[in-house]
């Protein structure tokens, strides 16, 4: 066997695998799957029609996957923004609620679970800096579940929370003065 006819073997069987590599995405793609709408920051959006009946006061979305939060307000405009969701699944939850309470300088106390799986957390922290609840907070009709702000930038788009949904401080501001209190709310 010569030189000349071994390269043209690897070119040959390189050009096989390559084409291989190409076709498998093509065919795997063949299986039909639900079209994701996403934005240019690349969050998964929802339609507010595909999770409620009718508009009413506004909608609020937290999608805790694409940790984003989408709101419609009553005339249809809608906002997204990034959020905090919770770090585990076992402190998510999913499904309708809605905005019961709007605080303009909430103060925190740790949850009874929080103490359970923290039992150094401070047992009050008023309104301020320290705050981990920011400077607004809309409150869920479950308990202890709050829409909020956060003084930690950090904690945006990741799983970080105990349960709440964080938004940037400037951003909780925008949604709570957009969000009257009855506010239609669904996790998912």
């Amino acid at each position: 066997m010569t030189r000349k006819q071994t390269v043209l073997t690897r070119r040959a069987f390189s050009t096989g695998v390559g084409a291989a590599a190409f076709a498998a995405p093509s065919i795997l793609g063949a299986q039909e799957q639900a079209p994701v709408r996403r934005n240019m920051s690349s969050f998964r959006t929802h339609a507010w029609q595909d999770h409620f009946d009718r508009l009413g006061n506004g909608i609020i979305i937290s999608d805790t996957v694409s940790r984003v939060l989408q709101h419609w307000t009553a005339d249809g405009e809608m906002r997204i923004y990034p959020t905090s969701v919770p770090m585990t699944d076992e402190l998510t939850r999913r499904g309708y609620t809605e905005i019961i309470f709007k605080d303009p300088e909430p103060d925190w106390a740790p949850t009874p679970s929080m103490l359970e799986r923290d039992p150094t957390l401070p047992s009050y922290v008023p309104p301020g800096p320290e705050n981990p609840l920011g400077i607004r907070a809309m409150h869920l009709t479950w308990q202890y579940y709050r829409i909020h702000g956060t003084n930690d930038t950090r904690k945006i788009g990741r799983r970080s929370s105990n349960g709440c949904i964080g938004l940037f401080n400037e951003q909780i501001i925008e949604v709570y003065d957009r969000t009257p209190v009855g506010t239609q709310v669904k996790l998912i």
